[in-house]
């Protein structure tokens, strides 16, 4: 189905992650993210989610490409958006799965989730052994790196666990904390969301705080820095899915086209997009404050 690795927990109350979560909505990490205060306890125990749930099932489905915008000065956009929204793409394949396994074992309860629910999905990967949680809060995999997708079904069959969490093989490298322009990654595994550049550009509904100009690094929707100065990244290899190329027209837009682009324009190339989250409305404030920087 294209899923890049499989890990398998048994479902339980995560212990460790429940006083970093209260410390970091404690400390307003969160910015105007209200949804992420909500269901504290659901975010903790995945059986509150399923009804008596046994296992998850964590997958990661690659989104990686070498593909870049053709001019230099133009608006970023993060790899991520350059294609179909991946919430449509990874679910429509993990139904399949539950499918699967229903149609090989017999009736089997659970849910399919695609960063659609109050779910840790990074600890969950890391406690069935996909990778370990980089300095920049991402997961990461010794194999693949981390530019990928996360995803899991919470099923009520229980299964084989995998036990041995990964270690940890960050070093004591901090290329993701010295390249971040906006501080945002505050302490190792500590991200301050309303400082980092994926939350000003896209959860963010308000003007972008003046605070931040000049240091946004040119992108107007998401951002890949901390990913792309990871060295375990040099282990990505190119998706192989092509609801995930760009549309012809993304990549080959001047800075011109994006500071001049139309309603019309947005509604064409993104189309089925990620980006249809900021909304024409959003994507051209965040361009409007790259240029008065």
């Amino acid at each position: 189905m294209g899923f890049v690795f499989c890990g398998i927990a048994e479902a339980s109350f995560l212990e460790e992650e429940a006083p970093r979560l209260e410390k970091w909505l404690k400390g307003q990490m969160q910015g105007e993210m209200q949804y992420m205060e909500n269901h504290f306890d659901k975010r903790l125990d995945p059986r509150l989610l399923v009804d008596d749930a046994k296992s998850i099932i964590s997958l990661g489905y690659n989104y990686y490409t070498s593909d870049i915008q053709s001019d230099e000065s133009s608006p970023k956009i993060s790899k991520y958006a350059y294609g179909m929204d991946y919430h449509l793409v990874v679910k429509d394949k993990l139904r399949h799965l539950l499918s699967y396994i229903q149609t090989a074992i017999g009736e089997v309860g659970g849910r399919a989730f695609v960063d659609s629910a109050p779910i840790l999905e990074r600890a969950w990967a890391k406690k069935s052994g996909l990778g370990w949680i980089g300095k920049n809060s991402n997961l990461i995999s010794k194999q693949r790196g981390s530019f990928f997708f996360l995803c899991e079904l919470i099923i009520d069959l229980p299964l084989a666990y995998d036990v041995a969490p990964t270690k940890d093989y960050c070093g004591t490298c901090t290329k993701c904390l010295d390249a971040c322009p906006t501080e945002a990654i505050i302490a190792p595994q500590v991200v301050d969301g309303s400082k980092c550049i994926s939350y000003l550009t896209i959860e963010l509904k308000n003007e972008i705080p003046q605070e931040f100009a000049g240091k946004m690094d040119n992108w107007m929707f998401g951002c890949d820095i901390c990913q792309d100065v990871c060295p375990w990244n040099r282990f990505s290899e190119t998706h192989q899915e092509d609801t995930f190329k760009p549309h012809p027209e993304l990549l080959e837009m001047s800075k011109r086209d994006w500071e001049e682009i139309t309603e019309e324009t947005f509604q064409r190339i993104f189309k089925k997009s990620a980006v249809k989250r900021a909304k024409f409305a959003g994507l051209t404030k965040n361009i409007r404050f790259l240029e008065n920087r």
